[in-house]
């Protein structure tokens, strides 16, 4: 870390205080209502008394409405995670919603059809929002727009996806906040994340997709599992909350440090 990056780290602690002491703030989130979220996933948070984030698309959640109606009842927040699923054309499986042929009416409607869709099947209005593969844009060539701004009207947080910075409370734009991938990770390749925005004052947001033991973009439960075990730990000092749950909290501090300013 350069001099100047430790100096901010510094300032950032100073200024910003997270809930009864903590040094930093966590949350995670997962994509897609895949499967294995409610089949396997919420087994083990619910264990743990662990709330998360599911950035869900509607046709999947209805084919585990029942898990997913749960998921809700034990306080697990829902955002919105489109209704196609729309990135770059580049990918085939995209080709027939790909963001270069979007405009941003198009997205508008993408974005309230599936809060729509959500309220309708488990009666929540998503607050929280994450991008479908990570990509903030749509359009093409010299009609090529962000649809950021239009997330930011929307929605108290855009979370976007393999994404390299932490949070910094006191600085981030909430619209496009870092999402750092955890599939595929075991315990030992993520705890330098935790104990970096532990010194830091950070919030981490990890982002994952499956939950299961293994497999493709599959976050493992046993990694979870040592990850809530090692947050829940009171000597560490983190606390561990929903995307939006932190969102709030951050939008108040700020707005209450604006004030005394």
């Amino acid at each position: 870390m350069l001099f100047g990056e430790v100096v901010f780290s510094q300032q950032t602690a100073k200024t910003f205080s997270w809930p009864d002491g903590k040094h930093a703030a966590l949350s995670l989130t997962f994509d897609d209502a895949r499967a294995s979220q409610v089949d396997s996933g919420t087994a083990l948070l619910d264990k743990y008394g662990i709330k998360a984030t599911f950035f869900v698309v509607p046709s999947a959640v209805e084919e585990r409405l029942d898990g997913w109606k749960k998921a809700v009842a034990n306080g697990h927040e829902i955002g919105n995670h489109t209704i196609n699923h729309p990135c770059t054309g580049n990918f085939p499986w995209s080709a027939k919603h790909a963001l270069e042929n979007y405009d941003l009416g198009d997205m508008h409607s993408e974005l309230m059809e599936c809060n729509k869709r959500i309220e309708e099947l488990l009666g929540v209005k998503p607050e929280v929002f994450a991008y479908p593969c990570g990509q903030k844009f749509i359009g093409r060539d010299t009609t090529t727009r962000s649809y950021v701004p239009l997330v930011a009207r929307m929605f108290i947080v855009g979370r976007g996806w393999r994404d390299e910075a932490l949070n910094d409370p006191g600085f981030c734009d909430l619209a496009q906040v870092s999402g750092i991938e955890m599939d595929g990770k075991n315990f030992d390749e993520i705890l330098p994340l935790i104990e970096e925005a532990k010194k830091t004052g950070q919030w981490l947001v990890f982002a994952g997709h499956e939950m299961a033991d293994s497999g493709v973009q599959t976050t493992r439960l046993k990694m979870l599992e040592q990850l809530i075990e090692y947050v829940q730990d009171p000597a560490n000092e983190i606390w561990i909350a929903p995307a939006g749950t932190v969102a709030k909290y951050i939008l108040k501090q700020n707005t209450h440090s604006s004030k005394e300013k």
